[in-house]
């Protein structure tokens, strides 16, 4: 990726607000470097696929929200020591504290530097602050390791994903609201249930500044993570709505590019909250009703006018998932279909469907006959139920990893394509006698992806991962109907 000059990142940033340009520069990291942009005299911004605010508090250093990832760490540190430099008429800025706005493991791993860099020259270590539980995370984190392995690996295509088992821990935690005051600036933090149970905005008055966190990341909410914990759509619209109360000048979100300019921020936060309000108001309504799961997620209809902002396309989570979240906050898991409560094993249900068919391969081919008419969500229930029959059929291995593949090409959403691209080449491993990893980095997208190239974000993906026959897309997923 083409390296960019920090001069004309505003301009990329208005372009991207008109629709004029994508995340693709910013997400990849094209603007990410040894120096911070300026937005504003008191505001630095790191931009990166996990963006750092820094600011400038005059007589007592500098403070961040957020520290990004450990792939930005060193970058961040630079960025930010060369933003607090010494001058002839005063000494260098430390670095005062550091805001988690929630413990996502793309916000904390950049402090180490700073940490490191503290000791070495025997100051205060920045103090660490955030909410509550940000500590509890840390600990099914560390709990969870493997399992928070392999849901990512399968989620962003990265085989050789290992998950952190170190974090560094909070100093100083708080659980609705806490007022910092440094130097010039007033720091107000909000405690807000969303993507997270733990995340924080920021507010900055004096700079009519907000720092959102993952609270806002120019995607449509990640409020239904299929692989992930619980998700509080409801308490992410009420927060939103506070936000935009405030009256922000500047939106500093926690992925994405910045919003500047006061009507700009009201919108981006009014759309948001409006689309997670509608997707309550009707799942509620359909689950008062006595439907099923199924029933609910057929009657959900998204307002396709918020989904083409480009602030609110679902190229990482999607409407779909917000609703089965909902259904599991407010219902719990089990879908009201009676056969699901307490099932036969996979394996065995598929091998009596197999018999009865004729055949794993039978289905399997049913599957292909599906998969050429469009029917891809069919195709998949068959396909699937087939593998399960036969897992080592090479035939059936092969449409198996044909439909995955067609699936992965018409989602638009990270987490779906993730899912489907990692069966696909499942299944076109068994057909090559080959291995998962092989089959993952067949294309050069699928190299990006395993070398951690992770995006999210409205993007021209030129490739896919060439397993079966089909390759990625943009083309939208299929409507919640």
């Amino acid at each position: 990726m083409t390296q960019h000059s920090p001069d004309d990142y505003l301009a990329y940033v208005d372009r991207v607000w008109q629709g004029q340009d994508t995340l693709l520069a910013h997400l990849s990291g094209a603007y990410t470097g040894d120096s911070l942009v300026r937005i504003g005299e008191r505001t630095g911004f790191l931009p990166a696929f996990a963006n750092v605010a820094v600011f400038d508090t005059g007589s007592d250093g500098l403070v961040l929200v957020d520290s990004g990832d450990v792939r930005t760490a060193g970058h961040l540190h630079t960025a930010v020591t060369a933003f607090g430099a010494a001058t002839d008429s005063a000494p260098r800025k430390e670095v005062r504290s550091i805001v988690y706005t929630h413990g996502h493991v793309d916000h904390v791993f950049g402090v180490g530097p700073f940490d490191e860099d503290a000791r070495a020259r025997g100051v205060a270590a920045p103090e660490v602050v955030a909410h509550e539980a940000v500590a509890a995370r840390f600990d099914r984190y560390t709990e969870t390791a493997g399992y928070n392995s392999w849901i990512n690996r399968r989620q962003f295509g990265v085989p050789a994903l290992n998950w952190p088992t170190r974090y560094r821990y909070p100093d100083t935690t708080y659980r609705d609201r806490l007022t910092l005051r440094y130097g010039d600036l007033t720091f107000e933090l909000f405690h807000a249930r969303g993507e997270t149970d733990d995340a924080t905005y920021v507010w900055i008055p004096e700079l009519k500044t907000l720092c959102t966190g993952d609270l806002f990341i120019w995607n449509s909410p990640n409020a239904g993570n299929p692989q992930k914990v619980q998700r509080y759509p409801e308490d992410w619209a009420r927060a939103l709505r506070a936000m935009a109360e405030l009256g922000a000048e500047v939106l500093l979100p926690g992925h994405g590019v910045p919003i500047v300019g006061a009507p700009r921020v009201a919108q981006a936060l009014g759309d948001s909250a409006e689309l997670l309000e509608s997707l309550c108001t009707q799942t509620r309504e359909l689950m008062n009703a006595g439907l099923r799961l199924d029933e609910v997620l057929q009657g959900v209809k998204v307002p396709a006018e918020l989904l083409a902002k480009p602030y609110l396309h679902p190229a990482y989570g999607e409407p779909e998932f917000v609703v089965r979240n909902l259904w599991r906050l407010w219902g719990g898991w089990y879908d009201q279909n009676p056969a699901h409560l307490k099932p036969a094993p996979e394996a065995e249900l598929a091998a009596e469907l197999a018999e009865a068919a004729g055949g794993a391969v039978v289905l399997a081919r049913r599957a292909a006959d599906l998969l050429g008419r469009g029917e891809l969500r069919l195709a998949a229930h068959l396909a699937e139920t087939a593998a399960l029959a036969a897992p080592k059929d090479r035939e059936v291995a092969r449409v198996r990893a044909e439909v995955y593949a067609k699936r992965a090409a018409a989602e638009s959403s990270t987490m779906a394509q993730g899912v489907f691209r990692w069966a696909a080449a499942e299944s076109a491993a068994v057909v090559e006698g080959s291995d998962l990893t092989t089959e993952l980095t067949r294309s050069e997208g699928g190299r990006r992806r395993a070398a951690g190239a992770i995006s999210v974000g409205v993007v021209a993906d030129e490739d896919g991962c060439a397993c079966g026959s089909a390759a990625d897309s943009g083309t939208a997923p299929e409507a919640l109907r």
